[in-house]
């Protein structure tokens, strides 16, 4: 039974570790289109601010769940 929360572990931190590099690629994708569309930064965080903070309020929750995991075990 100890096989399933170390697989359910592995899962949660590997997906944490995905969304963070989501994070990363998008808001720099995203600026770098920004900059060749002659758009200003702030403009363009402006406008990534509500999905950024969708994307960190996941990878909180997935976190949370990873702490209540490894604090139960």
């Amino acid at each position: 039974m100890s096989e399933v929360p170390e697989n359910y572990a592995q899962e949660l931190a590997e997906t944490i570790a995905e969304f963070e590099k989501y994070r990363e690629r998008f808001l720099s994708e995203t600026l770098e289109a920004g900059q060749k569309a002659k758009l200003m930064k702030s403009q363009v965080m402006a406008s990534l601010a509500p999905e950024l903070a969708a994307i960190d309020e996941k990878i909180a929750e997935l976190r949370q769940q990873q702490a209540n995991l490894t604090a139960g075990n």
